[in-house]
C-alpha cells in the first residue's frame, strides 16, 4: 500500500474511533454554548432554540458515554486515580443534568438565564477538558486503536437510535406548540 494510502486510512480511523467522535460531540457542544454566551436578552427565541439544541446534543452524548464509553473504559484502567476519573465524569454529568431545568424554567430576556448560561457554560467546558486531557489520553493507552474503533461504531448505532428518539419528541413538541399557537390565536381573534 502506498505511504499516501496508509496516511488516509489512519486518519479516517482516528477519525471514527470513540475518542474522535467524543471530542467531535465536544466541539459542536462548545460552538453551541458560544452562540448561547453572545445572544441579548432581545433574542429570546433564539435563546430558548439553543438550549433546546444544547440540551438534546448533551442528552445524547451523555447517554452514550454513561452507557459505552465509560464502562469500556473503566474495564480498561488499571489504577485507582484513572478508576476515580469515571465517577467524576459521571457526577459532573449529574451537575449538568441539574442545571439544564433551571435554566430553562428562567426567563430568557432575563439576566439571571445569562447568569445560567454562563455556569453551565462553564460546567460543560470543564467536564470536557478534563475528559480531553486526562480520560482520553487515558483511554487510547489502555485500549488499542481497534477496540477504540469498534466502540466508535458502537457509540455510533446508539446515537442513531438517540438522535431519532430526539427528532421525534421535537417533532411532538413543535406540533403541539403550533396547535396551541394556533388555538391561542383564534382565542385572541375571538374576543377582538
Amino acid at each position: 500500500m502506498p505511504i499516501r494510502s496508509k496516511i488516509r486510512s489512519n486518519r479516517s480511523a482516528s477519525r471514527s474511533d470513540a475518542i474522535s467522535m467524543l471530542k467531535k460531540d465536544h466541539q459542536t457542544v462548545r460552538q453551541l454554548l458560544a452562540r448561547l454566551e453572545k445572544t441579548t436578552e432581545r433574542s429570546d427565541r433564539q435563546r430558548e432554540e439553543l438550549l433546546n439544541q444544547i440540551e438534546n446534543e448533551v442528552k445524547v452524548h451523555t447517554t452514550i458515554e454513561e452507557e459505552i464509553f465509560y464502562p469500556a473504559y473503566k474495564d480498561a484502567v488499571r489504577s485507582k486515580s484513572d478508576k476515580e476519573l469515571y465517577f467524576e465524569a459521571i457526577e459532573e454529568h449529574h451537575v449538568v443534568d441539574l442545571v439544564m431545568p433551571e435554566i430553562k424554567s428562567t426567563d430568557p430576556r432575563s439576566e439571571e438565564f445569562r447568569a445560567k448560561a454562563k455556569v453551565l457554560k462553564d460546567l460543560i467546558e470543564h467536564h470536557a477538558d478534563e475528559e480531553e486531557k486526562g480520560m482520553f489520553p487515558k483511554a487510547r493507552k489502555a485500549m488499542n486503536a481497534v477496540e477504540l474503533r469498534e466502540l466508535g461504531q458502537e457509540l455510533q448505532q446508539r446515537k442513531r437510535q438517540l438522535l431519532g428518539q430526539t427528532s421525534t419528541r421535537n417533532v411532538e413538541f413543535r406540533l403541539t406548540r403550533i396547535a396551541m399557537g394556533r388555538s391561542g390565536r383564534n382565542k385572541s381573534r375571538r374576543a377582538a
